[in-house]
């Protein structure tokens, strides 16, 4: 089979030839600049020395390069609108080194400044005129949001502000979606994953405005999360003026792209945490699954498209109404949170929904398990997720910084070995 073809039938919930990999389609599927440098050194691919691209600054993710995407067998490919969560384009690239030396390239708006104990301050819009909107710590990996709330007036509360980062897609924007789309369609053979449209309620990652260089309305983490029960309202009504952006985004998406793409990242909102839910069933019913089915249902209708949530964590409580909300596929599968079993999960959704994720624990077995251990738990989850279909391999979330190179290697020579139908 092409990879498209391998998708395809696998997102129909059939065997394939064998299990198709995903490894940086999306923002939650990737891996970090530094372990791809790594990577990309150890399958021969570059001279040391040689920078690879951040393609996503705030989480540092580095390019999944056409070389690398051959070189690992990669199914699925990514197509976006060609921006950061910084707000700034990946365009006109200049080289940087992180704190453990890795050599990477940065777009032009990776506008930076040291902070006075040695962090790194970067700017939304790369505009330095303004104030901060992340933070990497003195020898971190990673961007941390920078909270700049103003104080909360409730009686002058303003709707339009919580949606200032959700407005009408530009004609820029989707010109540049329909030949990117074009391109990936008739010149490669791989399944395409869109992220665009603003179609995640409440995701906590965009709560901050980390693109926005002057975020008014309700911008602080905890305070949001505060929000959704002390101001319900206020919530809600973001929630349908940007369900009503986004239906209208979607529809001209759709005109742009075509059937040219496959799957849509449609939310990236997280409901779990490490050993439970973080809110409860009863609120994701009423606040969230309603937007969350319009927005399905409107896919459903009126394209072919195969819809996609990241949420993190145990979630196991919310599948059936994810699964009712109308998402085709679950993503990273967190099968190191509780109720999270994998052969409970495959028993119990798996002929209902696509499990794109949990093929190896990125909390512990990744990172700090032999290449032995890697080997057998990625062994484990092909046999289990993998009967009957249902099931794109990737790590549970990105691959993180630091991870031993031989882990990441076994990975995929565990998938090239085991991943063949039928499973052994």
């Amino acid at each position: 089979m092409t990879s498209r073809e391998r998708v395809i039938a696998t997102l129909n919930h059939q065997e394939p030839d064998r299990v198709p990999l995903d490894l940086g389609a999306s923002a939650t599927t990737g891996m970090h600049v530094s372990t791809v440098y790594v990577l990309r050194q150890a399958l021969d691919l570059d001279p040391p020395g040689t920078p690879v691209k951040v393609v996503e600054p705030y989480q540092m993710l580095g390019e999944i390069a056409p070389d690398l995407v051959d070189a690992l067998g990669v199914d699925v490919l990514p197509l976006d609108s060609g921006g950061t969560m910084f707000g700034f384009p990946r365009t006109g690239w200049k080289p940087w080194t992180l704190f453990d030396g890795t050599p990477v390239l940065v777009p032009d708006g990776f506008n930076i400044e040291p902070d006075t104990n040695g962090d790194i301050l970067m700017y939304p819009a790369g505009d330095r005129s303004v104030p901060p909107s992340g933070r990497m710590p003195n020898g971190g990996f990673y961007f941390d949001a920078i909270p700049r709330q103003r104080p909360i007036d409730d009686h002058a509360l303003n709707v339009d502000d919580n949606l200032e980062e959700f407005g009408p897609v530009s004609d820029g924007e989707l010109d540049h979606l329909h030949r990117e789309a074009e391109r990936l369609h008739n010149h490669t053979d791989k399944a395409i994953l869109a992220s665009f449209a603003g179609t995640g309620f409440g995701d906590i990652a965009l709560v901050p405005g980390l693109m926005l260089k002057h975020p008014k309305g309700i911008r602080d983490v905890a305070e949001w999360y505060i929000s959704t029960v002390s101001r319900p309202h206020y919530v809600m009504e973001v929630f349908e003026r940007q369900c009503q952006i986004a239906l209208d985004n979607l529809a001209r998406l759709h005109h742009a792209v075509g059937e040219r793409i496959h799957i849509l990242f449609m939310s990236g909102t997280d409901f779990g945490q490490q050993n439970g839910p973080f809110i409860s069933p009863n609120t994701y019913r009423e606040l969230y699954k309603p937007f969350n089915r319009r927005l399905n249902d409107w896919v459903h209708e009126h394209t072919a498209w195969k819809t996609f949530i990241h949420t993190c964590g145990s979630v196991t409580q919310f599948i059936e109404d994810f699964i009712d909300a109308g998402f085709d596929i679950m993503n990273p599968v967190q099968t190191s949170a509780a109720d999270m079993d994998p052969a409970r999960l495959k028993a119990r959704f798996g002929d209902r929904l696509v499990f794109w994720g949990g093929g190896v624990d990125t909390q512990h077995t990744l990172p700090f398990g032999t290449p032995d251990q890697v080997r057998r738990q990625v062994a484990e989850r092909i046999r289990i997720f993998g009967s009957g279909g249902g099931f794109v391999f990737n790590t549970i979330h990105n691959v993180q910084a630091q991870v031993p190179v031989e882990n990441v290697l076994a990975m995929v020579d565990t998938l090239r070995d085991q991943g063949a139908y039928p499973l052994r």
